[in-house]
């Protein structure tokens, strides 16, 4: 820079130093590509070059006078403000907020995600400093990742509406919406099947408006795009509209400008109801990444608009039966995306050159956070489902309910308050799931009985031994050392004393016709008993009722040798394993953790395939373990598969994962292998620890 100070209107124009170096300098600031700025002690631009005038939107001779702050966002600047001041302390060159997202604010208002360096000068005695500013938002990696998360949010949006709202309507019209949001594309439309087989626009998002207003009818034929879709049964992608030959693409689609589409059908258990079609004004917009987001969102249409027509045809009793195999088959379609989202994500969280970039970083743990809370959501919707096997494990009660009570302010009446005053660190032995459809169903309960609004409030802690007056002889038998009481109170309009002696009988309901079986407490009641726990009711009319929930304590010796077990096994090296998976993606996801944990993996689409391998006996046809999916496409499923491995080959280890409930387990006489169930979505972490506990049931400790 010139020796001499710079000031006044001069700033944007001042001369270059006399010599040939200072020509060079300046010749340098104006060409960086990099937007650079000239900033005072004061914090006033001083000079900027061309590129900081292309990345914030204003003049150069804008930029000069200006305050720095003026590119920070509003709600930042107070902290900016004392970061600048630290800064003048220590002036040395030195990143901007490492480990953090930056973002500059341009002319008209819009952010920038940026990376910025500092660099202090002094001339003339003067403190100034250079800021160089790069824009990352264009970065390829960033941009997938902030696709990766802009999907994530969207399903995670879209499946807690489908499951919380019983109004069909805004589901069509929040679809649609999504697909344009999380594609930041021109238009999407739903197109349903109506009685007579022809499709109908159900809802449609931005530019479709102008081609087809919803109503329309459109005709079920493999020459129109709709009726394409539903004749391939899967997702059709069009690269370049003008060019298609495979069906005739409407005049109205052309004149509104489209280029590029995607159409996937809605579908669920088996049947089509209708198509979610996409639509962008670029040629060739759509990636795989794209076609799986949409599959996602048409899943929970699908199985949303399904559950609906079905709870509208079927009994009050019928109807529980009915939601849990649709919220498990959206949980089983959810937790294969998830799993092959989470093992991705941590692929690339290892990848050095992910682990050197912040922004990286920032992008990859907002997608990672997105697909937690999307296995949260599966969780909850898995919790509906009646047809789960008992399971006992360790569970926080103290953590369950603070995430139980934060879902249901958002769910119940808006005029009941929900309290929890509960500690965390209280872990039951208590199948999860199993508590939490309790616990579900004791807030409902309580809801219908504060029809006017009111107070529900949870709470936990220990107790030494089970109530006298609640203790048979199966308790006493194997008493297990303390419990944990969890109380639900209501300040409803509360029961009579007939009302109250009945209350856990069969069948026995106050609540008028169509809105109760008389089984919710009776559930409860026989839940608790099988958990070798309790239940107590306290209630009094126009006071409220409180529900007490009586857990065995978990055992701490119980824990220390589950963790001995999980640590005494470590996964021998080129441990050899046959991996069975029937989706494509979940199956490549899957054995790349396992190459990363050292194994030698044989993948197999089905279990056909892999007994005909097995029976074979061939080189590499004996592995140490088998690791199969439970729903396995059309064929055998996962647990037969199982079961024929433990008769024909014993040495094998085995290890189930499913992402559905746990109701296949029932079946073909398989519930003994319910214990070895991994859960999808599952990290690596998890896979090593469940492999590790398959091997130490094979070959049991001495």
């Amino acid at each position: 820079m010139p020796s001499e100070a710079v000031s006044g209107s001069d700033l944007n124009e001042a001369p270059a130093a006399p010599d040939e170096r200072g020509s060079l300098f300046h010749s340098i600031f104006e060409a960086v590509p990099d937007a650079l700025l000239l900033v005072d002690g004061a914090g006033k631009i001083l000079r900027a070059n061309p590129a900081a005038s292309r990345l914030l939107g204003y003049a150069l001779e804008e930029l000069v006078g200006l305050p720095v702050d003026a590119l920070v966002p509003e709600a930042i600047r107070p902290r900016h403000q004392a970061y600048r001041d630290g800064y003048a302390q220590r002036p040395v060159a030195r990143p901007m907020g490492a480990q953090m997202a930056l973002v500059a604010r341009c002319k008209d208002g819009t952010e920038v995600m940026v990376e910025i360096a500092l660099s202090p000068l002094r001339g003339e005695g003067q403190p100034y400093v250079v800021a160089a500013v790069r824009g990352v938002q264009d970065y390829p990696r960033v941009k997938q990742a902030l696709q990766r998360a802009r999907h994530s949010e969207a399903i995670a949006r879209i499946g807690a509406l489908a499951v919380n709202t019983r109004d069909p309507e805004l589901l069509l019209r929040e679809v649609p919406a999504a697909a344009v949001q999380g594609l930041q594309i021109d238009a999407a439309v739903v197109s349903l099947l109506d009685a007579g087989r022809q499709f109908f626009v159900a809802a449609a998002a931005l530019g479709f408006e102008a081609v087809r207003l919803p109503g329309n009818k459109v005709p079920n034929r493999p020459d129109t795009p709709a009726g394409y879709v539903l004749a391939q049964g899967g997702p059709v992608c069009v690269d370049d509209f003008p060019a298609e030959r495979r069906f005739v693409v409407p005049p109205a689609v052309l004149a509104a400008g489209f280029h590029s589409g995607v159409g996937v059908p809605l579908s669920d258990r088996g049947q089509t109801i209708g198509v979610l079609d996409v639509y962008a004004n670029t040629p060739r917009q759509f990636g795989d990444d794209d076609v799986r987001f949409l599959q996602s969102l048409a899943n929970l249409l699908a199985g949303s608009l399904q559950r609906d027509q079905t709870e509208a045809a079927l009994s009050h009793a019928q109807r529980l039966e009915t939601v849990g195999q649709l919220t498990g088959g959206i949980a089983h379609d959810f937790n294969n995306l998830l799993t092959v989202i989470q093992g991705n994500l941590q692929v690339l969280e290892d990848l050095p050159a992910i682990g050197a970039d912040p922004a990286a970083q920032q992008m990859l743990a907002a997608a990672a956070r997105a697909s937690r809370r999307g296995a949260e959501l599966t969780s909850k919707l898995l919790a509906f489902s009646r047809r789960q096997v008992l399971s006992p494990s360790r569970l926080d009660t103290g953590a369950l309910l603070h995430s139980l009570a934060d879902m249901l302010q958002r769910t119940l009446d808006p005029r009941i308050r929900i309290d929890c005053q509960a500690a965390e660190k209280l872990f039951a032995l208590v199948d999860a799931g199993q508590l939490e459809s309790a616990l579900l169903n004791l807030a409902i309960n309580a809801r219908d009985a504060m029809p006017d609004g009111g107070r529900l409030s949870f709470s936990c802690r220990r107790c030494a031994e089970l109530p006298l007056e609640l203790a048979d002889d199966a308790h006493s038998a194997h008493a297990p050392p303390g419990y944990i009481e969890i109380d639900v109170s209501d300040t409803g309009h509360g029961m009579s004393e007939a009302v109250r002696e009945r209350a856990f009988e069969p069948f026995f309901t106050t609540k008028e016709a169509g809105r109760g079986t008389g089984l919710g407490l009776s559930t409860v009641y026989g839940f608790l008993k099988q958990s070798r726990g309790a239940v107590r009711l306290r209630t009094q009319v126009g006071v409220g009722t409180t529900v007490t929930l009586i857990l065995p304590r978990h055992r701490r010796s119980e824990a220390a040798r589950a963790a001995s077990d999980d640590r005494g096994v470590a996964l021998p090296s080129g441990l050899d394993v046959l991996l069975v998976e029937d989706e494509p993606e979940v199956r490549s996801v899957v054995r790349r953790q396992l190459l990363a944990l050292g194994c030698v993996v044989t993948e197999m689409a089905n279990a056909e395939q892999a007994l005909a391998h097995l029976a074979h006996g061939g080189p590499g046809a004996r592995h140490d373990l088998l690791l199969t999916d439970i729903a396995l496409g059309g064929g055998l499923d996962g647990t037969t598969l199982a079961c024929q491995v433990y008769e024909r080959w014993p040495t094998m280890a085995v290890q189930l994962m499913s992402g559905y409930a746990t109701e296949l387990l029932q079946q073909r006489g398989a519930q003994p292998l319910a214990a070895e169930l991994l859960r999808k979505p599952f990290e690596r972490d998890a896979l090593a620890q469940a492999l590790s506990r398959a091997l130490a049931r094979r070959h049991p400790a001495a």
